[in-house]
């Protein structure tokens, strides 16, 4: 089975689908600049030469990865196109998912053999915005619970670390950052795996903030054992890749109640939800388990115990392997 991915750099997307490469025999990715996205017709050169059967993109731009008598599989690692996602885009990007990417979209839905989803909730938005109404299947992204393990021992005690990770965003809740810091009891600091400048605005408004950087992705799993608990207050997620990462290293989990979030973080038994752009309700839950080593405890405990049931690589990866083979036999 030989199959090509193209997929742009720099995103869920691009973890996951290398992931898939290291793990399946003949899953080759294409790897490309989000800027040539400027030009789309100069993508298709990726599936003009080499052998494959079986081409695996997002469905952004699969219009353009198309090749005859090969069957294309699509994965939505997250949808934007909705009124809802239109109060945190730009106006560039409001014109851009209007028209061009909502188009490509539609063409891509139309010529997939397959098309999946990495959250039942993803699945159901696309077939609500799109009127799609063949099936979706849904594969939840896979954490390598070998790499991603809880700390060993006690962590000397310091005051309690809440970790920030991921490409933050106001999507992602980085304007939300320093009123959180404002409302935490003495001793809890927020430490932000990320570099971007909405983040260091956040840290010269509060000396609780502390920046870590970007982060490669193969020393994430030491950072996440050096924190407490996860904050994530995003606004939406196809899946939720970084919690995830955080449940198999046995942190519990701060963070919205939206999206595919519920599917991932039971709510009073691996951390908590919390409403929208609630910094109160964020900062209160997180005192909670600052005031609760057990809670802490017990929770992450949970929290693996889930992701080594759900969201493990092998899981994942016996998924896709053998969705490839039914997509190729029955094309």
């Amino acid at each position: 089975m030989r199959v090509i991915s193209p997929i742009a750099t720099g995103n869920g997307a691009h973890v996951v689908h290398s992931l898939l490469e290291r793990q399946i025999r003949g899953y080759r990715v294409c790897p490309y600049s989000p800027m040539w996205t400027l030009v789309p017709p100069m993508l298709g050169a990726m599936c003009r030469r080499g052998r494959f059967d079986l081409i695996h993109t997002t469905p952004d731009y699969a219009p353009f990865f198309t090749k005859r008598n090969t069957p294309l599989v699509i994965t939505f690692h997250n949808f934007v196109l909705d009124a809802f996602m239109a109060n945190y885009s730009s106006v560039l990007q409001r014109w851009h998912y209007a028209t061009d990417l909502r188009w490509f979209t539609k063409m891509a839905l139309g010529r997939a053999s397959v098309v999946t989803a990495v959250s039942n909730y993803t699945a159901d938005l696309v077939r609500r915005e799109t009127g799609y109404q063949k099936p979706i299947r849904t594969i939840y992204n896979g954490i390598d619970t070998k790499l991603f393990t809880p700390a060993h021992g006690k962590r000397p005690s310091r005051g309690l670390n809440v970790l920030v990770a991921g490409n933050m965003t106001r999507r992602k809740g980085a304007d939300l950052i320093s009123n959180i810091a404002k409302k935490l009891e003495p001793g809890i600091t927020i430490q932000c795996a990320t570099g971007l400048r909405t983040l260091r605005t956040a840290k010269a408004a509060s000396p609780r903030i502390r920046l870590l950087g970007s982060i490669a992705y193969d020393e994430m799993p030491s950072v996440y054992r050096q924190a407490d608990l996860l904050l994530f207050p995003t606004v939406r997620e196809g899946f939720g890749l970084v919690v995830a990462e955080a449940m198999a290293c046995g942190l519990p989990i701060v963070t919205s109640d939206c999206s595919s979030l519920p599917e991932l973080v039971d709510h009073g038994k691996g951390g908590f939800l919390v409403r929208i752009g609630d910094t109160e309700a964020f900062a209160e839950r997180i005192n909670q388990l600052a005031s609760s080593p057990n809670l802490r405890r017990e929770m992450g405990q949970y929290n693996r115990a889930k992701a080594e049931r759900l969201f493990s690589l092998d899981r994942m990866v016996r998924e896709y392997e053998n969705l490839f083979q039914e997509a190729i036999v029955s094309y």
